[in-house]
Parts: C-alpha cells; structure tokens; sequence
C-alpha cells in the first residue's frame, strides 16, 4: 500500500543546490567580504603611511574575486542551467570595480569613494539573492 500525502511549505525539504551554486554562493560570501576589506584598507589608507600598500594589494585582489564571481555566474547560467539573472550584476560589479580602481590611481577620491560604497552595497544585494531559498517545485 502506498499513500501519498500532501506536503505544506513548511515541511518541504529544499531542493538539493547544484555545485556551481554552491560555488557561486561560496565565491559571493568571499567577494563581500574582500569589498568590506576594502573598506578596512581604505581607513588604512587614511590613517597609517603604510596604508596605501594594503589597499592596492587588495584591491588587485577584489579584481581577481570579482572576476571569479563572474565567471561562477556563468557556470551556474550555462552548464548548471540555473538562472542567467547572477551573470549581469556579476559583471556590473567586475566593472566598476575597475572603474572604483583607475579613478582611486588618478586620485579622484571624490568618485572613487562613492563607487566603493555602491560596491559594497551591490556584492550585499547579490548575496541576499544567491543565498535566497526558493520553494522546491511541485
């Protein structure tokens, strides 16, 4: 005999997450915690005349996270079959990034500070949407 039950939400266990998931969700915890870093450094930079060092140094390292951010985008769009919806504002973040360090090398605080705060605010929105949990589908 076999009976089949109804499932509530609540009970439902979540799909099993794929492995270019994971390593998306893994590499986006990475990339904000490197764009807080920053941060960090740039008080750094500010403060101790060894500062400026730390914050191009890892700077160049947010670049390389940023661009492993994208690239695990595209391994969960591509051959994960997941979402594309991640690679767009993986990209937008690897730009500006870019963008945040040649006007930090030309000085242009007044830009470069700014374009920081948005980073840091955009790789916070990527997390909450690569660690949201949807529903298993019915």
């Amino acid at each position: 005999m076999t009976a089949q039950h109804a499932v509530s939400p609540q009970t439902a266990h979540p799909a099993r997450t794929s492995w270019p998931m994971r390593v998306l969700q893994a590499v986006v915890v990475l990339h904000v915690a490197a764009l807080l870093f920053q941060a960090v450094t740039a008080g750094l930079l500010l403060s101790s005349p060894g500062g400026r060092a730390l914050h191009e140094t890892s700077g160049i390292a947010l670049a390389i996270i940023g661009l492993a951010h994208l690239v695990a985008a595209i391994l969960v769009w591509r051959p994960g079959g997941g979402r594309a919806a991640f690679v767009p504002p993986a990209a937008l973040i690897l730009v500006l990034t870019v963008v945040a360090a040649f006007l930090g090398m030309a000085g242009l605080k007044v830009l470069h500070l700014p374009l920081g705060v948005m980073l840091f605010g955009g790789g916070v929105m990527q997390l909450g949407r690569v660690m949201a949990r949807r529903p298993a589908a019915a």
